[in-house]
């Protein structure tokens, strides 16, 4: 039987755009990438599949037509909110993705979902990822295990420690020193002032908005930057690290032999890391491998220090890890496995749904 060839193509749909990437399988080029910074409206059907269409299909021709390629033979989109607000992808994606780009085999699935293969490949683990939203995600790679999950509930339920919750949490504090009450920060009222303007004028300005998350993410570095001289954010920070612990211990799998060594690798190792056999199933001592991905780690040592904290703390026999890779490249990960029919990954819809 021969192998499997063909070009597979990795979507990754967040809070702060989307990105496509095509990969020739096998090949040994750099992967064509395109990218944009407008994120797919959310409306009453959840995420809006024709307003990802309308970005990902014409991107998809466009790197096709420059790898001198005419279809893609397998594609996995890993989308934030896939879980709660997917009905309309899952409904309108296979079709569409099929008639335009002659997609065989489909993967869709949460942007956690991609986000640990992308740092963790196929082994188990634990991952959060940290952005605009948080999410973790865990999985032992058996079909009784399936995925475990915590938060992802949105900046209005949840989403603890993510980006909009620091800048929503600095906002506030930032509001409560304009009006005078206790456990206001002058610090974060001034850079306030600074990036969105007379501090009465928030609200309008804020809640309108539809991408109103990403707004108030975008004032999570300036509580980083405050962090070193305002004990006022580098509280929120502290809270902040303490929450994305907690999102890593509610998910991490319990040490256990899990699938042994014979696993078949689901990508060809191009991000180290990504799915090598000879690795061990768990790290030194039985550890489970836990990694924290996402643009939340350019914060820097004010998050990322209390974090090592808080792992050790809520997780003292977890194996931290850094990540190998982005969700992107885990969205790659996926639609090459389902190329060559090598995914160890747990099929458990609605995080990760194959449509064959």
């Amino acid at each position: 039987m021969s192998p499997a060839t063909g070009h597979v193509l990795g979507v990754d749909s967040g809070g702060s755009g989307i990105r496509v990437a095509l990969r020739p399988v096998p090949g040994s080029g750099p992967d064509l990438t395109w990218s944009s910074s407008a994120p797919v409206a959310v409306g009453e059907r959840g995420v809006d599949a024709r307003g990802l269409l309308s970005q990902v299909l014409p991107a998809a021709r466009s790197l096709l037509a420059r790898a001198g390629a005419q279809h893609c033979e397998a594609v996995c989109v890993g989308a934030a909110g896939m879980v709660s607000l997917g009905a309309d992808l899952r409904a309108v994606l296979p079709s569409a993705l099929h008639e335009a780009l002659g997609v065989r085999r489909l993967a869709l699935a949460s942007d956690a979902v991609t986000a640990y293969a992308g740092a963790l490949g196929q082994r188990p683990g634990a991952v959060v990822a940290a952005g605009t939203g948080l999410i973790a995600v865990g999985t032992d790679l058996t079909a009784e295990g399936g995925w475990r999950r915590a938060d992802g509930w949105g900046h209005l339920l949840g989403d603890c420690g993510s980006g909009a919750w620091i800048g929503r949490a600095g906002l506030e504090a930032a509001m409560r020193a304009y009006d005078g009450r206790a456990g206001g920060s002058p610090a974060l009222l001034e850079r306030l002032r600074e990036v969105f303007g007379p501090p009465p004028e928030l609200p309008a300005a804020l809640y309108p908005r539809a991408d109103r998350p990403a707004v108030l993410a975008s004032f999570a570095p300036e509580v980083s930057r405050c962090a070193p001289g305002d004990p006022v954010a580098a509280d929120i920070l502290r809270r902040a690290a303490r929450h994305i612990a907690e999102a890593a211990a509610a998910v991490c799998p319990a040490p256990g032999p899990g699938p042994g060594r014979g696993a078949t690798p689901a990508a060809t190792g191009r991000q180290a890391g990504l799915a090598d056999p000879a690795d061990e199933v768990y790290g030194a001592g039985g550890a489970c491998d836990v990694a924290i991905t996402g643009g939340l780690l350019r914060l820097g040592t004010p998050l990322l220090a209390p974090l090592r904290e808080e792992l050790q703390l809520q997780l003292p026999h977890a194996c931290p890890v850094a990540a190998a890779g982005e969700p992107l490249d885990g969205a790659l990960c996926v639609a090459e496995a389902l190329l060559t029919d090598s995914l160890l990954l747990p099929a458990d819809p609605p995080m990760l749904h194959i449509v064959c």
